[in-house]
């Protein structure tokens, strides 16, 4: 039998973890509490061997993380029911479960940012990029994500840190919602935009700053660059033109 390393054991609990939540990634149709019990002794193995120390004990993470679980999948079950209504190809929720990386890479959010929220250090970053790595989108655990998050395709999205999202959101893929560039390597507070209920974003779309706000109801097309806020109820697209002289006239899209 191959001995895992650190990482590998990490990655390995976060899929014994989405099993044991949708058995039907095994061909099993319904969940047995003796079943999320059997996570308990991995979880606590990596918690004891952790590079890093932790604030909380094992044990007190343990109870955490099991008194959490379930309402972490009836927020999975919300975001597939938001991705089965907006995507017309998707047959059902279990091809949405088994087959869909956005699914995937939004519960390897969903269960690292869990243990994020309780300064676990480590093993929510290694979470989330297994799941960058298995299937190119990058979800920062710390990110603030509300229910019904659609991911469609979603190649090469990127969340960041202090992203807040809220309910309702539909992301296509390639977009970014990321940062503006900045001198100190500690700067604090909010430096990701926030993107309120009801907004949808078209692929390739970036969005940078932590002062940045799209409204609600708001629909942000492909390819545009935003570093300003957006009023509730917009649509904004991508309207070619040549840019002549003074930089700050730029126009804004």
């Amino acid at each position: 039998m191959k001995v895992m390393n650190y990482r590998q054991k990490v990655e390995h609990f976060f899929q014994q973890t989405l099993d044991v939540l949708y058995p039907v990634r095994m061909g099993v149709t319904n969940i047995k509490t003796g079943e999320l019990s059997s996570l308990a002794p991995l979880l606590k193995s990596i918690l004891e061997s952790n590079i890093e120390p932790t604030s909380k004990s094992p044990e007190e993470i343990l109870n955490i993380f099991f008194a959490q679980i379930l309402p972490i999948k009836e927020k999975l079950d919300k975001d597939i029911t938001a991705m089965y209504l907006g995507d017309p190809s998707a047959r059902n929720d279990n091809e949405i479960i088994i087959t869909y990386p956005g699914f995937y890479a939004i519960a390897a959010y969903r269960i690292a940012h869990l243990l994020y929220q309780f300064d676990v250090p480590l093993i929510p970053r290694i979470i989330t990029e297994h799941a960058h790595s298995y299937t190119g989108i990058d979800i920062h655990p710390g990110a603030t994500i509300g229910e019904y998050l659609c991911i469609d395709h979603g190649t090469g999205v990127v969340v960041g840190e202090t992203t807040v999202i809220g309910d309702y959101v539909k992301i296509y893929q390639g977009v970014t919602l990321g940062a503006l560039s900045i001198e100190s390597r500690h700067k604090s507070g909010q430096r990701h935009p926030t993107i309120e209920n009801n907004v949808i974003i078209y692929a390739q779309a970036t969005i940078l700053g932590g002062k940045t706000v799209i409204g609600q109801n708001s629909i942000i097309g492909g390819n545009v660059w935003i570093t300003k806020s957006v009023p509730k109820g917009s649509k904004v697209y991508y309207k070619e033109s040549n840019q002549l002289g003074n930089s700050e006239k730029s126009i804004l899209y």
